[in-house]
């Protein structure tokens, strides 16, 4: 077993922030952290980083047909700033969740830092003038990085978590940037992979034993498994 490990930044070029995100480094506060596995539930998982090849996705009728029924909204993308309005709507999200996120937007975002080495962009989402959605990424040279994604309670059967993701890929799409990473999956535990809807075709998984990304499918989180457990399975087959 790995112990995660953490690098704070003094400052962070978009190209260092790809060549982190490449070898399986994600954004926490305001470091950049890896590990391999993690405590839930008190039980010990094995995560899996994940990244779409924007090239790649296809956006199916599914997928479509989503970006239409929330057409009725209007959406902004610009530099990320947290103010009031932001941090009312993440207290009215937190009511809405089972599970003990940060004490605030800030807190997620900084940490106990005043400063961003992060080159980071926030969705809004407004149904007229309510916000009811927002999301934060990352952006770098040639990929972004989802960071958070919170909504209004009331507008929970939009799928507005789903529609976030959608705006940061097509965000990506225009910029004509190759990836997108929303964070990990986890290996036997579920509650992560609603981040697989947008295309299980056009996803990659890093495995740090071969230094590589793969194509995501479960046969290969299973060899990998089995090869902690084991250490005899050739998971490069």
């Amino acid at each position: 077993m790995t112990e995660p490990s953490i690098y704070y930044p003094e400052q962070l070029k978009g190209r260092q922030l790809d060549a982190f995100l490449e070898r399986g480094w994600y954004r926490m506060f305001q470091s950049l952290f890896t590990t391999h596995f993690i405590t839930e539930q008190d039980r010990l998982y094995r995560v899996f980083w994940l990244r779409y090849n924007i090239l790649s996705i296809r956006f199916s009728r599914r997928l479509r047909l989503l970006m239409q029924n929330n057409s009725r909204f209007s959406h902004s993308i610009k530099p990320t700033e947290v103010n009031e309005e932001v941090e009312a709507l993440y207290a009215l999200y937190k009511t809405g969740i089972d599970f003990d996120p940060a004490s605030s937007v800030q807190q997620w975002l900084f940490g106990d830092s005043q400063a961003n080495v992060f080159d980071s962009y926030m969705v809004e989402v407004r149904d007229k003038d309510l916000l009811i959605a927002v999301g934060v990424f990352d952006k770098g040279e040639k990929s972004i990085a989802g960071i958070m994604n919170f909504y209004h309670p009331a507008y929970k059967k939009c799928s507005p978590g789903k529609y976030l993701m959608l705006l940061k890929m097509q965000y990506a799409i225009a910029h004509k940037l190759q990836w997108y990473y929303p964070g990990y999956i986890i290996y036997g535990y579920s509650k992560f992979d609603y981040k697989l809807f947008a295309d299980k075709d056009a996803a990659e998984i890093y495995i740090p034993e071969l230094n590589s990304w793969l194509n995501y499918a479960p046969s290969v989180m299973d060899a990998v498994e089995r090869a902690d457990l084991t250490g005899e399975e050739d998971i490069s087959q």
